[in-house]
């Protein structure tokens, strides 16, 4: 019977210090609060990378809140503005992105968020007949970048991209000069002109700008004028086609051969990959 009783005993002892041990482990074992931080920043990684930008973005910003200081706080915000970059929402990640800067100044990626605000204004390019306010804000961006971060590899990209952006607003002065010269509008499109040779002359239509200038001269009856700007035009591109055409407006009889040569051009569009894991 002692026997029974010490056993049982024992037994007792041994269960509750096994309660006492599991219940400690369950109490130590709960995640702290930068744990469970790290585990929804890896469902918002893996929840971008499967294209569910929407809720990626919506659980960085859950980590930004849980940890407002720190490495954590300043790594989600900019992947939260990533998030929302990479399903066009462009306005929401600008907001963000801006909000970034303020909140975090002394942030290792600055570089990046202002590259990724160009970026913003850069994708809601759709021709230059459009709204020019992204154009003009997305070149302002990219001179900044070129400006502060000279030696990187957004610093080298803005460059590239500045040039397509003033060929874009090179195109837009040349739709303008065109509808003016339709309407027979010389004097508007004259002033057009001349803008767009002094400020463009590094993009594709200045040749075409020099052939409308001789074109409104001649029309206005400045036929010394006209003469002056085809020549300077023959003088830097006496072989191509515009030059031909103002030959034509001295020559009414002239034909010149026709060759097809047909220039397909666009926005070149790259979007960023990488991740801050």
């Amino acid at each position: 019977m002692l026997r029974f009783n010490t056993i049982l005993l024992l037994s007792i002892f041994l269960l509750f210090s096994c309660s006492k041990k599991n219940n400690k482990e369950v109490i130590t074992s709960e995640p702290t609060e930068k744990e469970m931080a790290a585990a929804i920043y890896l469902e918002a990684v893996e929840s971008l990378k499967a294209g569910d930008a929407f809720y990626a973005s919506k659980k960085f910003k859950e980590v930004e809140t849980m940890l407002p200081q720190g490495e954590w706080a300043s790594k989600s915000s900019l992947m939260a503005s990533y998030a929302d970059y990479s399903r066009n929402a462009y306005s929401n990640a600008i907001f963000s992105l801006e909000r970034h800067i303020r909140t975090y100044p002394a942030d290792k990626n600055m570089a990046y968020v202002h590259y990724l605000i160009a970026m913003c204004y850069y994708e809601q390019i759709l021709d230059e007949k459009k709204d020019l306010d992204p154009l003009l804000k997305a070149k302002e961006k990219f001179e900044f970048i070129i400006k502060e971060y000279p030696d990187t590899d957004y610093g080298t990209d803005a460059k590239f991209k500045i040039d397509l952006i003033v060929n874009q607003l090179a195109a837009k002065e040349m739709s303008i000069i065109r509808f003016y010269m339709r309407t027979k509008k010389w004097i508007p499109a004259l002033n057009r002109l001349k803008i767009l040779i002094k400020e463009y002359d590094t993009t594709i239509f200045v040749e075409e700008a020099l052939h409308r200038l001789v074109e409104v001269y001649y029309r206005l009856g400045l036929i010394e004028e006209a003469k002056q700007a085809a020549s300077v035009l023959g003088y830097n591109y006496k072989s191509g086609d515009w030059y031909k055409k103002s030959y034509k407006v001295f020559n009414k009889n002239y034909k010149p051969k026709k060759i097809e040569n047909k220039k397909e051009m666009g926005l070149i569009r790259k979007k960023i990959k990488s991740l801050f894991e």
